[in-house]
């Protein structure tokens, strides 16, 4: 029976579309609810430690809805999975601390509008291609291996009378 829900949930991982969509729903609920809370916390810890607490707990939480309802595996993520996610995730903390870099650099005292919008479009190109590699690495072997793994239904044939000879070869 577990067997069988797998791969139904295997066979019913979206198509590209549909999983962006499902991307950006999850993934971009995770992360505008991110930049309030990196907001928030630089309010009281300098902002690349805030951005780094925000990002592990995000990819983590990110991961998990990503595992189970955006590439149809319908299940918990694995730590493999956890720890491919979070290195797309490294990339994209890059990204958004040198985008904010670059604000501080270029605006002298930015307001809290404009930090958001920076941080935002960060995020969303990071996303983009996070998504990439998330359906076509991190979640692609799972269902690919889980379908070459899956034993074959083969049809049952009827075996032929056992004589005592083949039942006991001393007999």
């Amino acid at each position: 029976m577990a067997t069988t829900r797998k791969q139904q949930s295997e066979q019913s991982a979206p198509g590209p579309v549909a999983a962006f969509a499902r991307f950006v729903g999850c993934g971009g609920g995770v992360g505008v609810a991110s930049s309030f809370a990196v907001a928030g916390l630089a309010s009281w810890i300098p902002w690349a430690l805030a951005n780094a607490l925000v990002t592990v707990v995000s990819t983590l939480l990110a991961t998990e809805l990503h595992a189970r309802f955006t590439f149809g595996a319908g299940r918990h993520a694995t730590w493999r999975q956890h720890v491919q996610s979070a290195g797309s995730a490294a990339a994209a903390y890059a990204v958004t601390c040198l985008a904010m870099v670059v604000l501080q650099q270029l605006v002298a005292t930015p307001g809290a509008v404009l930090e958001q919008v920076v941080y935002l479009s960060a995020s969303a190109l990071t996303g983009i291609a996070r998504f990439a590699v998330l359906r076509l690495v991190v979640f692609a072997r799972s269902r690919t291996q889980a379908t070459a793994t899956a034993p074959a239904v083969r049809p049952v044939r009827a075996a032929a009378p056992a004589g005592p000879a083949e039942l006991c070869p001393a007999a």
